[in-house]
């Protein structure tokens, strides 16, 4: 006689529901916009790096305040390389050999009591690109910040490229197209050394100064700036925004 066999009933599986807390919810969402901020400032960064820089916060306050501004985006290739020279040589001489900040520059600056300026052009780039005008420190930590990504995503020419589409060349002028026209009648293209080195010599002061009836100190601080434009050119200090 044949044993019946009972089939035992399947146990049936149990899922527990974990319940999460509203510290851990907090916090994972806390990762979430950590992540998002992280993206955000990468795609800030690389992406201006090979598309046309869109206007800063103060040239649109600019544009606000004025009714307008001219301001024609012009690429380096169709700009006078002495320009480019003459803009190094005036504001950050060592351009090609920092990261983006001027240790040697801070350190005299320190010692002559924080009367004279340390910011390199890569410094200044962010600040017109990124950030507003003033000296508090908020804007000057984000600088710090995001100074060396602009410089690690950004090749050396492209920071000199920007610097002179976006540098103020008097009121409601901005970048080396407007200013070579507006002073010279000429383009960036067939500025000459002369005229490159009174543009440069606007800077930082461009609304107290004129490049095309300049006083005897813009005279004197254009010629200087000729010369070290012209002895970048020789000392190899303008090599890495010319290749």
């Amino acid at each position: 006689m044949a044993k019946s066999t009972k089939k035992k009933p399947a146990k049936r599986k149990t899922t527990r529901k974990t319940k999460v807390s509203l510290g851990q919810r907090v916090r994972r969402w806390l990762r979430y916009g950590v992540f998002a901020v992280i993206g955000l400032v990468a795609l800030a960064v690389i992406l201006p790096s090979f598309l046309p820089v869109p206007q800063g916060f103060y040239m649109r306050s600019e544009a606000r305040r004025l009714g307008d501004i001219q301001r024609v985006w012009t690429p380096m290739d169709e700009i006078a390389p002495v320009m480019a020279r003459s803009v190094v040589a005036a504001e950050d001489a060592n351009f090609c050999n920092h990261w983006g900040f001027d240790m040697s520059a801070i350190r005299d600056a320190i010692e002559d009591g924080g009367n004279r300026g340390a910011s390199t052009l890569s410094q200044q780039v962010v600040k017109n690109v990124y950030l507003w005008q003033g000296r508090n420190w908020t804007r000057k930590a984000l600088e710090a910040l995001m100074t060396p990504l602009v410089e690690a995503a950004w090749s050396k020419r492209r920071i000199v490229e920007v610097y002179l589409n976006v540098a103020e060349f008097d009121e409601g002028i901005f970048g080396v197209e407007a200013a070579a026209r507006t002073y010279f009648g000429t383009t960036p293209e067939d500025l000459t050394a002369r005229e490159a080195a009174l543009l440069a010599a606007l800077l930082p002061n461009p609304k107290e100064r004129d490049a095309a009836n300049p006083s005897q100190f813009v005279a004197r601080r254009a010629s200087q700036i000729a010369d070290g434009a012209a002895t970048i050119a020789r000392d190899g200090r303008a090599a890495c925004f010319e290749d």
